[in-house]
């Protein structure tokens, strides 16, 4: 075989590769959202599966330019389609997700509609309240970052949880805007199947039916940042939680997830911060945190892990009206004896 050819030859292998690519992205794309009917979709990836080998056999026959340009208009076909589908606010959604947060900051006042505060007895059962909240800025005090770990030690939620105080705490969390009795997939957060809600939520909710109910393994992190900072990021929530109510967006298990929304607020109040595989991987973000200084120096990173796992203390008080003050004894305060302005 001389050198050209086996040249051509390599570059039809590659070409092969990025066609079996695209073909398997636009299946499942397919899959996911071409239509609520399964007979449908399977004809639709069935023909596209059929374009794609089609393509495959004119570049194998020593056609590459006619197959480079057969995919190049069929790509730009599926394209059309792909932007055409927008996220809407305009669904039946699942109870938990039903009523969008919404908020008005004026001053140090905070307000927030739709606070969720659900009574958790099993994953099915449970008592519907949402509520109107005020906070005051000026009594803000603490942050702490909550890792909710669902499948394995790679993959955690991640939730933010504001501390005022008179022991009051409100958590933000990013999370999938599921519709009526729709299954959760991994996958189908890559292709537009959900869209982006914020949730604003009391502990005994969010962390208690997670540790509670769903028998997740969650540890909680004092977050050491500066009070202003924490003022900037609580404010951010609201404003993207407003947004979303005008403009929905779809979620994404990479650029715009439970982790990733967090990266960019932050960010903007900071100053940018280095990127991670962390960031994707949210299990090992305490790790990434620690080497930026933003959790407790005092303590290695194994004993703020294990003085800050949740599951047996929120086991402990499930019906406490004190859930957040018992679910962290302790774990170490970080300005016991400072200002936490500093």
């Amino acid at each position: 075989m001389s050198v050209n050819e086996l040249l051509h030859y390599f570059a039809a292998v590659i070409a092969t590769l990025a066609i079996a690519g695209i073909a398997g992205w636009g299946g499942l794309a397919l899959w996911f959202k071409w239509s609520a009917s399964r007979v449908s979709t399977v004809v639709s990836m069935a023909l596209w599966s059929a374009f794609c080998i089609a393509v495959l056999v004119v570049l194998w026959r020593g056609h590459a330019p006619a197959a480079l340009m057969t995919l190049a208009a069929g790509c730009a076909v599926f394209a059309q389609w792909w932007l055409r589908l927008h996220p809407s606010n305009d669904r039946i959604w699942n109870d938990d997700v039903a009523c969008q947060l919404t908020g008005v900051v004026s001053g140090d006042a905070v307000t927030l509609r739709n606070l969720r505060d659900f009574e958790w007895r099993s994953r099915t059962d449970y008592t519907v309240r949402w509520h109107t909240r005020d906070y005051n800025l000026q009594r803000l005090r603490s942050l702490d970052m909550i890792l909710s770990y669902w499948a394995g030690p790679a993959i955690a939620h991640t939730l933010v949880s504001f501390g005022f105080d008179d022991g009051e705490q409100v958590v933000f969390s990013v999370e999938i805007r599921r519709q009526k009795d729709a299954l959760f997939s991994e996958v189908g957060g890559f292709f537009k199947l959900y869209e982006l809600s914020i949730v604003a939520a009391t502990e005994r909710d969010v962390i208690r039916v997670r540790t509670n109910v769903r028998g997740e393994d969650d540890y909680l992190y004092r977050i050491r940042m500066p009070q202003q900072a924490m003022r900037e990021l609580l404010v951010a929530y609201v404003e993207e939680a407003n947004r979303l109510v005008d403009a929905p967006r779809f979620y994404n298990t990479i650029t715009a997830n439970c982790t990733t929304i967090i990266y960019y607020m932050v960010s903007h109040i900071v100053g940018r911060l280095p990127l991670s595989h962390r960031l994707l991987l949210s299990g090992y973000l305490p790790e990434y945190l620690y080497a930026l200084g933003a959790l407790d120096q005092r303590y290695p990173l194994n004993e703020l892990r294990a003085r800050g796992r949740l599951r047996d203390r929120a086991l402990g008080a499930d019906h406490s009206a004190a859930f957040s003050a018992e679910i962290r004894r302790g774990i170490p305060d970080l300005f016991a004896t400072g200002d936490p302005s500093t």
